[in-house]
């Protein structure tokens, strides 16, 4: 749609409608050219919108990526405890660091996010907005500790908040590193030596190194030593 054709929402449904074109519209680009590529312009153009009359449903661009956060927190966190409760037969460290490093290397838009959250997201919208997204993170958290210390009694509350901290943070973190930027990209594999970690392959397109073996090793190193 043309942004001349645009019709502005007059009711709830319509509005709902319209926000929910906009979230859709900077997920789709989000995904196929990294958060940080995409501007408010974008978003209203995908959308077929004017961007005055998008700022009518979120104040900045940030504000629609925080919420695109908050959604893929609730994803990621269901799916997280659902992996993590088909392990309670026979819960080992091993098996919630798989469950993390999985569910995350999966979700590359959702590590770009995490990433991106309190770098930009949370820097250039409403006190609303930041406490809104909080409360849904806290509620999420809140949701797998009680999962982990289910399986793994030895885990204290602080073990399982400092180990999704973990995860989450160095997930966004390996994201950036596995996809930088066209040049850098051409660097590491023109010079293997270049690379982050020794984890080059050819074989990888999009990605200079592999999220998930590394993040999985990392945590289960960390849940081993919780554990003692």
């Amino acid at each position: 749609m043309d942004a001349s054709d645009f019709q502005r929402a007059r009711s709830p449904e319509a509005k709902q409608q319209r926000e929910d074109a906009i979230l859709a519209a900077a997920r789709s680009l989000g995904a196929r050219r990294g958060i940080r590529q995409i501007t408010l312009t974008d978003i209203a153009e995908a959308v077929g919108m004017h961007k005055s009359a998008l700022l009518r449903y979120f104040e900045t661009r940030e504000e629609i990526f925080l919420r695109l956060t908050a959604e893929d927190w609730r994803e990621w966190s269901a799916a997280l405890r659902a992996k993590l409760e088909r392990a309670k037969g026979s819960p080992t460290a091993e098996k919630m660091a798989s469950a993390f490093s999985t569910t995350l290397a999966d979700r590359g838009m959702f590590c770009d996010l995490l990433a991106e959250a309190p770098l930009n997201l949370e820097r250039n919208v409403s006190l609303e907005a930041v406490r809104t997204f909080k409360l849904v993170t806290h509620n999420e958290v809140d949701a797998i500790v009680e999962v982990m210390r289910r399986l793994l009694p030895g885990l204290t509350q602080r073990d399982c908040i400092d180990i999704i901290a973990a995860a989450t943070a160095q997930a966004g973190a390996f994201w950036q590193m596995a996809n930088p930027g066209p040049e850098v990209a051409a660097l590491y594999r023109s010079d293997a030596s270049m690379v982050p970690f020794p984890m080059l392959d050819a074989r990888l397109h999009n990605a200079v190194f592999e999220i998930e073996p590394l993040l999985r090793r990392v945590l289960t190193a960390m849940l081993k030593g919780t554990l003692g």
